[in-house]
């Protein structure tokens, strides 16, 4: 979800996955995939960076502020481990 502006004003959060087209007319225009249109504040160019960080968000995995990566498999090791004892 990104969060965008109303032409009143008025926060909106909007489900980037169902934006069928975005229109630079004189105001931004979201055209969802059922067909509903949406005007916001945000500029296309705007709607379209707020869409590439939510995504780049969800392909980088969860964090928690300050920390590295949650694998995806939390069983597994997040480093790899030597087998043989250290002498």
């Amino acid at each position: 979800m990104i969060q965008l502006t109303r032409l009143n004003n008025q926060p909106l959060m909007v489900n980037s996955d169902l934006i069928k087209f975005v229109e630079r007319a004189p105001d931004t225009v979201l055209t969802l995939i059922n067909g509903e249109k949406v005007i916001v504040l945000e500029t296309a160019d705007v709607v379209l960076q707020k869409i590439v960080a939510f995504r780049q968000n969800i392909i980088s995995g969860p964090r928690l502020a300050g920390s590295e990566p949650i694998p995806a498999n939390p069983s597994a090791p997040s480093t790899p481990h030597s087998n043989r004892e250290e002498s």
